[in-house]
């Protein structure tokens, strides 16, 4: 087991007395004992004593191209010289109308008017208000419940939580909460002898015309995670999803929100999830990735027509939803510097090479492993469950992991990786071995 240096462990001391840590027990950090990074270095984490973690998460799923990233942080020093922050009611900057217009540019204009935030669940919370009031501006105030998947996940706020189907998150806060609807989840481990992905698609899909055909009138909208669940631990499913729930969304006069916080900005193969159905949604949330994974910041698209329908002289016609930091020059600077690594390096073609060597190292490693079951990829996210009666068994992993030079966090049984685009051979050899050794250990 590493042993923390004195400045290791005097880091760690502070921390446990002054921090309250999210989404964590605090009391389990007596014996499973935090981990103090002192620096980052493309995909490795480094302690204080010297230690190096190769990132397999991209810290929670928000590091794109690798730590301290140089062109990123060249763009940062700039706008540290020009502009901090302004508040955005009544006043813009170039980097918000510039990062705009780019997101815009990549829907091919089928969705603008991005609103910022500053995290994912703000962008839920926005979404839903949007579409709630959009409704009401129209004429239809009764359109105000939500839809969502089964093991869904969109954020821990009260508004957020209403769409969010984790029993973790959700139960200990259940009296604060709106209750929304939940309809089955296409999730492609459902299927039945002889079923194919697609066909546990079209089933769901018939669940959700079920409920719409009901409920149409009061509903205001379905959010999905596009293609992979996250957080129910990478539920994958077929694109054929999107394809009827658009036409079901179209069909009964409700909105689709496409929550692409962490499948968006190239993590399943496409800069927007819903690219690869052929889909748009009403509304687009992005957070985690679009800042390169630098600084907090999240936005909704909205189509034209939502946009329009707050366009009044009234002023409470309009979206009166604010953040302080809405639409940060820096953050927005760090988008901007992401945007051009994409366009410059042409990231979405070079991830297919990468997602299939790291998913052929971990099929050859995992692929016929005994305790591994619903091995799944869907571009740069690869996930497998695993069979083990412990209790235990995210912990033991994970303290494994980190023993054999990596980080990996278990979703409860569900193994996954999630590994910044700036991978090499040898980074993806380490990864999958960290991950194979981790694996014996959890399971000893």
């Amino acid at each position: 087991m590493h042993v923390p240096s004195p400045l290791d462990r005097s880091l760690l001391d502070r921390s446990l007395k002054s921090v309250w840590h999210p989404c964590t027990q605090m009391k389990q950090h007596e014996n499973l004992p935090l981990v103090p990074i002192v620096r980052g270095e493309g995909p490795w984490l480094i302690d204080a004593d010297g230690r190096r973690l190769l990132d397999g998460i991209s810290s929670w799923w928000v590091n794109l191209f690798g730590h301290c990233n140089p062109r990123i942080n060249a763009a940062l020093r700039d706008q540290l010289e020009r502009l901090e922050h302004v508040m955005l009611a009544g006043f813009t900057h170039e980097p918000v109308v510039q990062l705009s217009e780019r997101l815009a540019a990549l829907t091919g204009h089928r969705l603008g008017h991005a609103f910022y935030a500053s995290d994912g669940a703000s962008a839920t919370e926005i979404a839903l208000k949007m579409s709630a009031h959009y409704w009401r501006n129209v004429g239809r105030p009764e359109k105000s419940r939500f839809v969502s998947l089964a093991g869904s996940y969109h954020g821990e706020t009260v508004g957020a939580l209403a769409v969010t189907d984790v029993a973790i998150f959700r139960d200990a806060y259940a009296p604060l909460v709106r209750p929304g609807s939940i309809v089955p989840t296409p999730d492609a481990r459902l299927a039945e002898p002889g079923e194919s992905a697609a066909d546990v698609a079209r089933r769901a899909a018939a669940a959700l015309e079920a409920h719409l055909a009901e409920h149409h009138a009061e509903t205001a909208a379905l959010i999905v995670e596009p293609l992979v669940q996250g957080a129910s631990g990478m539920v994958m499913y077929d694109p054929e999803y999107l394809r009827l729930a658009r036409a079901l969304c179209d069909r009964y006069a409700v909105h689709l929100v496409a929550d692409e916080i962490a499948v968006g900005c190239g993590r399943t193969g496409t800069f927007f999830a819903c690219e690869q159905a052929g889909i748009w949604p009403d509304f687009i949330c992005l957070s985690k990735g679009i800042s390169g994974g630098y600084l907090p910041l999240s936005l909704v698209l909205a189509t034209d027509t939502i946009y329009a329908a707050f366009y009044d002289d009234a002023t409470t016609r309009g979206f009166l939803h604010s953040h302080s930091y809405t639409g940060n020059p820096l953050a927005c600077r760090a988008a901007l510097a992401t945007l051009d690594i994409f366009e410059q390096d042409d990231v979405l073609a070079a991830n297919r090479g990468l997602a299939q060597r790291l998913g052929d190292a971990v099929r050859a490693r995992f692929g016929d492993h005994p305790a591994v079951s619903h091995l799944r990829q869907r571009g740069m996210i690869l996930a497998f469950d695993v069979a083990s009666e412990r209790p235990d068994f995210s912990r033991r992993f994970f303290s494994a992991a980190l023993e054999h030079g990596v980080l990996l966090r278990p979703i409860g049984n569900t193994v996954y990786f999630m590994p910044p685009y700036v991978l090499d051979d040898g980074h993806v050899a380490h990864l999958v071995a960290g991950a194979a050794t981790a694996l014996a250990e959890a399971l000893a």
